[in-house]
């Protein structure tokens, strides 16, 4: 009998291991070891960012750029509806207020065209979430931020590799962030990132990271800060998994070309979207909507698929539907429809990049015999 299919497994079979005896053998495992400034430079060189400052998760990347960007009690951050928590609990931990976008019906990512009428005089940046596989139209968002003075902070979690007109995404506006989970084409176990080409701003998320020490008089404390390090051994597998980022990303585009070709005749799914004109998906997973005429939603689909032995994840809940933001008194009577939509009747199937063809089929036969 088949074995159970995670939705995603890491692929750690090139120098992690090397890497990681050489922390061991050195001693060096903690924030302090050479691992971290080569991972650093190494990221900050490949998303062509001049500073690159790790943090413990992606999660806590987003809290300090959005306090090194000084967002403060009362300013309005605009961002999409559809993503994860983090976005917005980043906005309102620093007393910022989330204004959501919806998101746009095919790319999933955030419908630009919404977020000019959002803009008042409390705006004070755009955080842009590229979401699964495809990067937010940004060229529109850039003119926007340019004509009204906003900040962007730009969430690159999920978009390793992938590019925007050619160039990388985590490139654009004044501050980008990454995640490296293990479901992440580059993944440390847990850890995160901060990109930037503000030597301030750099400076700020170091300080940040570090509890706010002052270089002088350690533990005299002018700010608060946080103890986000990033070990050297979190960064010695990274500095592994980055090293294979342009295979990753060529695996990756092959297993979802691969389940769209065998799923395509599906007739009640609508598949991942493949390309824009402004970039080709990188397939962070592998997502699909339930069409409306079934009579079935994506929870009922994933546990059908779970009887079957095939991991599944839902997709983001919209921000506006938060129970704890309306607990806040935020969001409340916000309308995103598509978003509402994709919240219910979306998921993905195993995606990850130790995921075998055979595998794959096997979880194409499933798909095929729960909507057949």
């Amino acid at each position: 009998m088949a074995d159970f299919i995670p939705v995603n497994e890491p692929l750690l079979d090139g120098n992690e291991k090397k890497y990681l005896n050489e922390c061991i053998d050195t001693g060096w495992i903690s924030s302090g070891g050479p691992f971290v400034k080569q991972f650093e430079a190494k990221f900050a060189e490949t998303v062509r960012r001049k500073h690159a400052i790790t943090v413990c998760n992606g999660s806590v990347a987003l809290d300090a750029a959005v306090v090194a960007l000084d967002i403060q009690a009362g300013d309005e951050v605009i961002l999409p509806t559809f993503t994860i928590i983090s976005c917005g609990a980043a906005i309102v931990r620093a007393g910022g207020i989330p204004v959501v976008v919806d998101c746009d019906p095919l790319t999933w990512n955030m419908d630009v065209s919404q977020i000019e009428a959002k803009i008042t005089p409390k705006t004070k940046a755009i955080m842009v979430v590229h979401i699964y596989g495809l990067p937010v139209d940004m060229n529109p968002v850039l003119e926007l931020a340019d004509k009204y003075g906003l900040k962007i902070i730009e969430d690159a979690a999920e978009m390793h590799g992938q590019t925007y007109r050619d160039k990388p995404c985590g490139s654009f506006g004044g501050i980008s962030t990454f995640s490296f989970y293990p479901n992440k084409h580059v993944t440390t176990g847990e850890g995160g990132i901060i990109v930037t080409d503000d030597d301030s701003l750099a400076e700020k998320c170091r300080s940040l990271r570090n509890l706010c020490f002052q270089p002088q008089r350690r533990f005299i404390h002018e700010e608060l800060g946080w103890n986000l390090r990033f070990t050297n051994l979190q960064a010695a597998v990274g500095l592994a998994q980055l090293e294979r980022l342009p295979e990753f990303v060529q695996r990756k585009r092959k297993m979802g070309a691969f389940y769209t070709e065998l799923l395509a005749e599906v007739s009640q799914l609508e598949l991942s979207l493949v390309k824009t004109d402004y970039a080709e998906s990188i397939y962070w997973v592998y997502g699909m909507i339930i069409k409306d005429d079934v009579p079935f939603d994506a929870a009922e689909a994933m546990q059908r698929l779970r009887e079957k032995k095939i991991g599944t994840r839902p997709f983001f809940w919209g921000m506006h539907e938060q129970p704890v933001f309306h607990k806040m008194g935020l969001l409340k009577d916000v309308s995103c429809p598509v978003a509402e939509r994709l919240s219910r009747r979306g998921f993905y199937v195993p995606s990850g990049l130790a995921l075998t063809e055979d595998q794959m089929k096997q979880v194409v036969i499933a798909v095929k015999e729960v909507f057949n």
